[in-house]
């Protein structure tokens, strides 16, 4: 049986809302579930609201680590905090995969230090499944690395590919890399080097993908630095709030009318562009799977992030990162 970790005080609708996804996990998943932090607070919380515990063993941590604190903080003054204890617990093989709501950048350090990085990989990679119209895509990297090099927009490729084969079910997954026009010629020194390695890679590399293509669902893997990748994320997020609202706002008054003939539709759309459906995004490159939930997470996405954390562990998408890694080019592993 697959067992997950989960930071129960990571998020902003911790610890009640965690306690919630992972029960309901427990129970449609047939998953085990560990939660680390004040058992006490975790027993009181879960009596109070009538939560059974039944399938979840705890781990009692006191500390919390602040959204606030430097990142780096997590292997000092937070290594007994309740995502540090997580982290140490996949990583003593006491756990199949862990998920926290917590601060990313202490969550990236973390997973680096106390987990580690698969051999031969140079940087963890925070990598968000995205909904476009044909499909979903997966963006390599949402915001760790922003200073890159080319052979690290590679093995970003590398790792995207492994988790949209293994986890996404998806055969030979396009790549693209994101720029500013489609010529092989355009943009940075980054993007022009990347280009030549990764038509080399081995990959089903589409060429470079421009910013407003992106939704098309044309490519699975989108490659990118962080600082660019973050923007794109936020900015999607922004596009799915601005929609669901517009849509709302179309059908009020009269237009609840015609609401009544597109119901499904709408109802679909908005599952489609909803965050809490995926459950966060898998920090790619660590040893042992780590998934970061949204901050703001609710029961349902912590349900989600279990289920994805799941499937990415009984994927065994490490392994065949590992594998590729083995397999590349001495230049890309540079």
């Amino acid at each position: 049986m697959t067992r997950v970790i989960v930071d129960a005080f990571g998020g902003d609708n911790a610890p009640l809302e965690v306690i919630k996804g992972c029960e309901r996990a427990v129970r449609e998943l047939g998953v085990a579930v560990t939660l680390t932090g004040n058992s006490d607070i975790i027993k009181k919380c879960a009596a109070d609201n009538g939560i059974s515990l039944s399938g979840i063993d705890l781990e009692h941590t006191d500390d919390v680590f602040d959204i606030h604190e430097e990142p780096k903080e997590i292997i000092r003054s937070g290594k007994n905090s309740s995502m540090a204890v997580g982290l140490q617990l996949l990583a003593d093989g006491k756990g199949d995969a862990f998920v926290s709501a917590g601060s990313t950048g202490a969550l990236v350090m973390g997973a680096t230090f106390i987990v580690k990085r698969i051999k031969g990989i140079k940087r963890v990679a925070p990598s968000p499944v995205m909904p476009a119209d044909n499909g979903s895509f997966i963006l390599v990297d949402a915001g760790a690395n922003t200073e890159c090099r080319p052979e690290m927009l590679v093995q970003f490729a590398v790792m995207g590919v492994a988790y949209m084969e293994k986890v996404m079910g998806v055969k030979s997954p396009a790549v693209g890399l994101l720029n500013i026009g489609a010529e092989e010629t355009k943009g940075r020194d980054l993007e022009i080097e990347a280009y030549q390695m990764l038509r080399d890679s081995g990959l089903n590399f589409i060429g470079n993908i421009e910013a407003r293509d992106i939704p098309k669902g044309e490519c699975n893997v989108v490659v990118t630095d962080g600082f660019t990748g973050n923007i794109v994320l936020k900015l999607y997020e922004g596009m799915g709030s601005f929609f669901a609202k517009k849509i709302r706002w179309l059908y009020s008054g009269a237009g609840k009318i015609g609401a009544l003939f597109s119901i499904g539709k709408i109802r679909k759309f908005s599952k489609q562009m909803d965050y809490k459906e995926v459950g966060g995004s898998a920090l790619l490159g660590v040893k042992k799977p780590v998934i970061k939930a949204h901050g703001s997470s609710d029961a349902t996405a912590f349900f989600n992030a279990v289920r994805q954390a799941k499937r990415f562990a009984e994927g065994r998408v490490t392994e065949a990162i590992g594998d590729y890694v083995a397999g590349m080019s001495p230049a890309s592993k540079e």
